[in-house]
C-alpha cells in the first residue's frame, strides 16, 4: 500500500516507521516543500519519499497529522478524493504552549468537521488519542498489544485502516461512528489520552 502523510511530525513520523517497516510506501508532505524533507526520506530508507500534499493525497490511504489551525489551508491544496480512506489524527488545538485552547465546534466533532473540507474522502479517526511515544513504540507489550480507539462512519473504511493497525501490531477497537465515536476520542472525551492493552 502506497501511504500518504499530510503532516511530517512526530505523530506523522510515527506512523511511516511502522509503514515502511511492514513494507509499504510513504509519501511524505509537509508546508515547506519536499526539500526540506530529504533527511527524513533518507532516515526512512528506499520506501519512502517526498511530495506536495496535493501528490501525497493521490496515495491509496491519506494520513492527515497536521496541527489543527493549518487544516483548513492543507484541505484547500488537495484534489478531490473520491473514496480515498484518510486516518484523521489531528486534535482540535486552536493553540498550543503556553496557554492550549480546545476550539469549539459546537455539535459537531473534530473529525465531522475534518470530513466538511475532505469531500469524497472516506474519514477515519485514530491515533489522535495515543501520545506520540506510544505511537511510536512496539505496539507489541509483554502484557498485551497496545489498543487503538477508531471511528468512522463508512465501514469499508474502518476494515481498511483495522487491517493496516493490525498489521502494525496495535490492537485497533471500534467505537462507533465520528459523532458518537468521535466524542470518546477527541479532546475532553474519556478515551482521550487512555492507555490501554489488550491482553493476548
Amino acid at each position: 500500500m502506497k501511504i500518504g502523510m499530510l503532516g511530517a511530525g512526530t505523530i506523522a513520523q510515527a506512523i511511516a516507521r511502522h509503514a515502511v517497516r511492514h513494507g509499504h510506501e510513504v509519501v511524505l508532505s509537509n508546508s515547506r516543500g519536499p526539500d526540506s524533507l530529504a533527511p527524513l526520506v533518507q532516515d526512512l530508507g528506499p520506501l519512502a519519499s517526498a511530495a506536495t500534499p496535493a501528490e501525497a493525497a493521490m496515495a491509496d490511504l491519506v494520513v492527515l497529522a497536521v496541527g489543527w489551525p493549518q487544516i483548513p489551508d492543507v484541505a484547500a491544496q488537495l484534489p478531490f478524493l473520491d473514496g480515498t480512506v484518510v486516518i484523521d489524527a489531528t486534535n482540535q488545538f486552536a493553540t498550543l504552549h503556553p496557554r492550549p485552547t480546545v476550539a469549539d465546534l459546537g455539535e459537531i466533532t473534530g473529525s465531522e468537521y475534518v470530513a466538511s473540507l475532505l469531500p469524497g474522502a472516506r474519514v477515519v479517526k485514530a491515533f489522535n488519542s495515543l501520545f506520540a511515544r506510544y505511537i511510536a513504540a512496539d505496539p507489541r507489550h509483554e502484557a498485551g498489544r497496545q489498543v487503538l480507539f477508531l471511528a468512522g462512519d463508512d465501514a469499508g473504511a474502518k476494515d481498511t485502516v483495522v487491517r493496516l493497525t493490525s498489521e502494525f501490531g496495535f490492537a485497533p477497537v471500534d467505537v462507533g461512528s465520528l459523532r458518537e465515536g468521535g466524542r470518546l476520542l477527541q479532546l475532553g472525551g474519556p478515551l482521550s489520552g487512555l492507555h490501554v492493552l489488550e491482553q493476548d
